[in-house]
């Protein structure tokens, strides 16, 4: 079989069934991290975010070659006994099943964990699903939305009195990528000290739970449930955006220490000296005066001049960047975080102006990526995966 991968994972093969997002962003990661990730798409179109853009020129969806890149596609219909035998093929040599259909669909068509374990007893069977495999919702489908949702992240987002919010980014989906990564690798430390392999079953629903953070210690403490309060934080002040003369820039003092040096940096120890600011706990009490004790005093100056004074004094600060700003800023590009995309056959003028994200994990033992491989085309891979695994 051959192996040109490079990282932690270079002797590892994970067969993935995964679509859309949580999963393919699960197997996404343990690529990066070096893993031979087989994708198996369906025929009649492959993984449904071919057709979600943004669109390359040439037709290609730049979301697919985001979660997809590094990864080798093969198409079976399982349905069928031809293209059922070949998963096999590859199952034989595989460590690792991610699937994220709904519960039941793998058994149904003779690939449930029941079955292949007791063929392939050291396979890993990663089975990622809006709900997870029991329960009275098991069989509901989601999407990210439906886990933001339920899991109350939306209530907790955005600013109170407004309309309800989703995250930005799809933390729903991307959450239970990260809990299943975090299962594959847990399980294959366990197979290499018992040589068995185990079922990993992560329900998005689940991660957002585990995701809340305070907030699910808010209402246990209370009995209310947290409302959503805008960009700033809970418990901890300051800790939100602050307005300047030019725009905003985010402050954060999570101690009485960092405050005092604050206030030093303004030359406003006054501030501190007041009984509703002199700890974090009067001034989370009184959050809304400190704001406008503070923007009274930002916004006699641009952006620029606090961002040079507070970081002189090393206060926790930043620029409230976009995503243009985030992409091109000097500390995200020397941690090799913005990297070109590569295809294996050769220069392609569509790939030349985009840019994915680097793995933000670095080893010691492994040098950092400087490119990342194009995603496949449907089905590319079919014949070097049918003779690798024959």
């Amino acid at each position: 079989m051959s192996n040109d991968r490079h990282g932690p994972l270079s002797d590892i093969v994970i067969v993935d069934l995964t679509r859309v997002l949580a999963g393919p962003f699960c197997t996404m990661l343990l690529s990066d991290l070096g893993a031979r990730v087989i994708k198996v798409e369906t025929p009649d179109g492959g993984d449904d975010t071919r057709n979600y853009g943004p669109f390359l020129p040439d037709g290609r969806s730049g979301y697919f070659i985001a979660q997809n890149r590094g990864k080798e596609s093969i198409a079976l219909d399982l349905k069928k006994e031809g293209d059922a035998l070949i998963l096999h093929r590859l199952l034989k040599r595989a460590d690792v099943l991610a699937e994220n259909f709904r519960p039941g669909a793998m058994a149904r068509l003779g690939f449930g964990w029941d079955q292949l374990h007791e063929r392939y007893p050291k396979l890993i069977y990663a089975a990622t699903s809006g709900f997870g495999q029991t329960g009275p919702y098991a069989q509901r489908p989601a999407y990210d939305i439906i886990a933001q949702a339920m899991g109350g992240v939306m209530s907790v987002t955005g600013h109170e009195g407004g309309p309800t919010t989703r995250v930005g980014s799809s933390i729903g989906d991307i959450g239970a990528g990260l809990f299943t990564a975090i299962g594959i690798l847990s399980a294959l430390h366990h197979r290499s000290l018992t040589g068995q392999g185990m079922m990993i079953d992560v329900a998005m629903l689940d991660c957002q739970i585990a995701m809340l953070e305070n907030s699910l210690m808010r209402y246990f403490v209370s009995g209310a449930p947290p409302k959503p309060i805008g960009a700033r934080h809970p418990s901890i002040a300051p800790f939100e955006p602050y307005r300047t003369a030019d725009g905003e820039l985010v402050i954060a003092c999570g101690n009485d220490l960092l405050f005092r040096q604050f206030c030093d940096a303004l030359t406003r120890l006054d501030i501190v000296a007041d009984p509703r600011f002199c700890e974090n706990a009067r001034r989370s009490e009184h959050v809304l005066a400190l704001k406008e004790t503070l923007e009274a005093i930002l916004t006699k100056q641009p952006t620029a001049h606090w961002l040079e004074l507070l970081h002189a004094a090393n206060i926790p600060c930043a620029p409230i960047n976009n995503v243009e700003q985030a992409a091109c800023d000097p500390q995200v590009l020397s941690r090799n975080m913005i990297l070109p995309l590569n295809s294996p056959m050769g220069d392609d003028p569509a790939l030349a102006h985009l840019r994915v994200a680097g793995l933000p994990i670095k080893m010691s033992a492994y040098a950092d990526a400087e490119s990342r491989a194009n995603a496949p085309d449907l089905d590319a891979d079919r014949d070097r995966i049918l003779a690798d695994f024959p």
